[in-house]
């Protein structure tokens, strides 16, 4: 497959990256930084430059055409204030979105987070508040897009921790916990293969099933 990644240095992004390029995939990844390219090229993908904050949707698109599929991995990150949190983690999202359309690009994964779109917990910041509004947001867009064949994969809590291969996946709410970066990687992996699971909302967790029954399970799942 000819897969974009928008985001494409990020933890998640690279962990990606590896993998679909040991298979034999294309990935191009879309990155703001020139200083990132060279470790997007060690993790096996082609980088592409481009400012998702001041982009235009046809400029984002010209980079998209041709591919099977996009992974919205962007995110502003830790530091960024309530701002940045609006332009990359809801207006990169639905610029990509809205890109993906224009290049004729059906398949769209976007990497989201558990409690999107609902109230912050009592004593998070007003930057958490504004992270959580962001997604949801984002999210609330890409279901309105009958174009895209697209699925929201919500992750817990992230760690390093080395990969286990287990995961509990399903339509929220699934409970709270962690999951490691490596195994989010491995489920968006095979997420892009499953052409028949689509338009659904996933939380993801570390769990007891391997991913590859939990992707299965998913197409008698409604929308899969």
């Amino acid at each position: 497959m000819n897969i974009v990644i928008a985001g494409g240095h990020g933890q998640i992004a690279l962990r990606l990256s590896r993998l679909l390029a040991a298979r034999g995939d294309t990935v191009l990844s879309i990155i703001r930084n020139t200083g990132h390219a060279g470790d997007v090229r060690e993790a096996g993908a082609g980088p592409v430059v481009c400012d998702l904050e001041s982009a235009t949707a046809d400029e984002v698109a010209d980079h998209l055409t041709g591919a099977d599929a996009v992974v919205f991995a962007a995110g502003a990150g830790p530091g960024s204030g309530v701002a940045r949190k609006d332009t990359v983690d809801r207006g990169a999202a639905v610029l990509a979105a809205d890109a993906a359309e224009r290049a004729g690009v059906r398949g769209f994964v976007q990497i989201s987070a558990m409690g999107a779109g609902e109230p912050p917990a009592p004593g998070r910041d007003e930057v958490w508040g504004a992270y959580i509004r962001a997604k949801g947001e984002a999210e609330d867009d890409l279901r309105r897009r009958d174009a895209l064949d697209w699925l929201i994969l919500r992750p817990g809590r992230l760690t390093d921790d080395p990969p286990t291969g287990l995961v509990a996946l399903a339509e929220p709410p699934i409970g709270h916990g962690a999951v490691t970066r490596d195994d989010v990687a491995a489920v968006i992996a095979a997420l892009l293969d499953a052409g028949d699971v689509r338009r659904l909302t996933l939380d993801l967790l570390n769990g007891s099933t391997p991913i590859g029954d939990a992707v299965a399970a998913l197409r008698s799942a409604p929308g899969g």
